[in-house]
């Protein structure tokens, strides 16, 4: 097991990750049929995602819960489509990665899916 370290961890983190979500019975179909995902976009995003999240490069440029609300719109992003999101990105951390960061990945996963679940569980009701 090695440290989350590097902008090259990172990418097999993401790509290690996102393996596991297109295969998913739960919640691949979003990414699959709802979000129809061009994956040579969207990998480069997460990485840049991920790397500002996890080392502060503020290489990310976006807003994730804006991208998120039309899908939401179309199909139900509900709490248990973000507690299997994060049970697949710890298993990816804890496959791949130990120490600081990749404790820290995990955690705010945790808090990105606790926001999202709530943010999209809320604009279904307005």
């Amino acid at each position: 097991m090695k440290k989350l370290e590097s902008r090259e961890d990172v990418e097999l983190l993401v790509n290690s990750f996102y393996d596991k979500v297109v295969k998913d019975k739960e919640i691949g179909f979003f990414f699959n049929e709802v979000a129809k995902v061009d994956w040579d976009k969207h990998l480069p995003k997460m990485y840049a995602f991920w790397e500002s999240v996890l080392f502060g490069q503020m290489s990310y440029k976006g807003n994730p819960m804006g991208a998120h609300f039309p899908i939401n719109e179309i199909q139900a992003m509900e709490q248990k489509h973000f507690d299997r999101w994060l049970k697949l990105w710890t298993a990816t951390v804890d496959e791949h990665f130990t120490g600081e960061n990749a404790d820290q990945a995990i955690y705010k996963a945790e808090n990105i899916a606790k926001l999202m679940a709530f943010k999209m569980d809320l604009a279904r009701r307005l």
